[in-house]
C-alpha cells in the first residue's frame, strides 16, 4: 500500500478517482490510522446531487453513516497507477533495495525508486502529473 503521504500529493496533484468495489482509503485527521475497502457489504458508493458519498453499512463501532468523496484519500492499488500512467510506463524492475519504475515523461526517461513497488508508481504518477 502507498504511504498516505503520497496519497495526499496524488490528491493534491489532481489525480481524479471513480471509486468502485475493492478500492482503499483512509479518512485524514479523523480516522488516519484506519484504512476502508469500498465494499457492497460495507462501504457502498452513491451518486447525490453534491457529489459522491461512501455509505458505511454495519457500522456499530463508531457513529459514521456517511462521508463525502472529498473528504477522503484514496489509496490507489500498483495496477490502477500503471493505468494512471499510460503509455508513459516503459518497465518496473525489483532491486535488492526496492524497485524502480521506468517512464518517459516529456520525451525523456525517468526512473523513480522506492521500497515499495506501489510508491514507486505512485512516484511516477506524480512526475507526469506535474508535467
Amino acid at each position: 500500500m502507498i504511504s498516505r503521504d503520497l496519497a495526499q500529493r496524488l490528491q493534491q496533484a489532481g489525480v481524479t478517482w471513480t471509486p468502485t468495489a475493492g478500492d482503499r482509503f483512509f479518512i485524514p485527521a479523523q480516522m488516519d490510522d484506519d484504512v476502508f475497502t469500498i465494499s457492497d457489504m460495507v462501504v457502498e458508493v452513491h451518486e447525490v446531487p453534491g457529489g459522491r458519498h461512501f455509505d458505511f453499512n454495519g457500522t456499530t463501532e463508531w457513529a459514521l453513516d456517511t462521508i463525502a468523496q472529498s473528504d477522503v484519500v484514496w489509496l490507489p492499488r500498483e495496477e490502477q497507477l500503471r493505468t494512471l500512467l499510460g503509455a508513459a510506463f516503459l518497465s518496473m524492475h525489483a532491486t535488492p533495495g526496492g524497485f524502480i519504475v521506468v517512464i518517459e515523461n516529456a520525451g525523456r526517461e525517468e526512473r523513480h525508486i522506492d521500497i515499495s513497488a506501489e510508491c514507486a508508481y505512485a512516484r511516477a504518477v506524480l512526475s507526469v502529473h506535474a508535467s
